[in-house]
């Protein structure tokens, strides 16, 4: 098995992990949260949301989050940015990169930003040019990637078209979105082995989500291909409010498990992380759904009383 040496992760739970929490997090609880994940070694933390509060209510929150967090040095704390007006509020709290997403799929795409991919292009072209303008860096999240909650399977080419055409705005780095969590590794295949002619490795990322218990199985196959950058998201959370049925993401702890194991780098310290994993537990009073959090209450060592 031909693997790399290092494998970059970046957290997703403070906005994707959250967005689909019916428990409120008070503004202090995420950025203790934030906080905690800013010191386990991680490069970089999506840390909200500029969407419209009606929208994702949990991360209404999203500039006095960005604006109390403690930064630390070489740390990328990114934000979601749905169109202009979401642009200036992140800009002004002191996002270090911004986030565009879409959908592969017409129906997830107009479900999830009420707009037909065409009408969608436009909109996201002048969030990255003005993103660009200042200084920032640019990440684009394609969703529904292998299957669509309305549409079924998704073929790569759409998936390609749609990719093309983000990178042609200028995006730095484009997010693979699994977002149902129904792939197999035969799947993850067939995706990449349409892309990787057209972009390079380096420049994708892959976003699973773990419905069907295959997210490990399936980064283990984008392995096998050259991926070497991972989202997930601590304990498993996360979900999307557009796709009923899916569950959370890949948890960051079992995928920094599994890859240490492996002999693969990471930067991050599993330990570290499972204090701040704990921290989250406490603050949304449910046990978190991650095989290592799992471990960790079966020994007597959970936070939750």
């Amino acid at each position: 098995m031909k693997l790399p040496k290092n494998v970059t992760i970046k957290e997703v739970g403070p906005r994707d992990g959250l967005q689909n929490e019916k428990h409120q997090v008070p503004t202090e609880g995420k950025v203790s949260w934030i906080d905690s994940l800013s010191v386990t070694g991680l490069s970089y933390i999506e840390v909200s949301s500029f969407v419209h509060p009606k929208w994702i209510p949990q991360l209404a929150d999203a500039a006095n989050v960005l604006k109390q967090i403690k930064r630390e040095q070489g740390l990328t704390y990114a934000a979601l940015v749905p169109n202009l007006k979401g642009l200036d509020g992140a800009l002004e709290a002191g996002v270090d990169e911004v986030s565009v997403f879409m959908s592969a799929s017409e129906a997830h795409n107009r479900s999830n930003i009420n707009k037909s991919i065409d009408a969608t292009y436009p909109v996201l072209e002048e969030v990255v040019r003005e993103a660009k303008l200042a200084g920032k860096t640019v990440r684009g999240y394609v969703s529904t990637v292998i299957s669509c909650p309305y549409e079924g399977y998704i073929a790569p080419e759409k998936v390609r078209v749609v990719s093309e055409r983000l990178f042609e705005m200028g995006i730095d780095e484009l997010s693979l979105g699994e977002t149902i969590g129904v792939a197999v590794p035969t799947q993850v295949e067939q995706l990449l082995e349409n892309l990787l002619p057209h972009f390079d490795a380096g420049s994708l990322a892959m976003h699973f989500h773990d419905t069907r218990g295959t997210a490990l199985a399936n980064i283990v196959k984008s392995l096998e291909m050259g991926i070497t950058t991972f989202d997930s998201a601590l304990g498993g959370l996360g979900g999307c409010p557009y796709a009923k049925g899916a569950s959370g993401n890949v948890a960051t702890e079992d995928l920094l498990y599994m890859l240490h194991e492996m002999g693969i780098e990471t930067g991050v310290d599993l330990d570290a992380v499972l204090k701040s994993a704990q921290l989250i537990e406490k603050t949304l009073c449910k046990p978190l759904r991650s095989r290592q959090m799992e471990i960790l209450r079966g020994e007597g060592k959970e936070c939750l009383s």
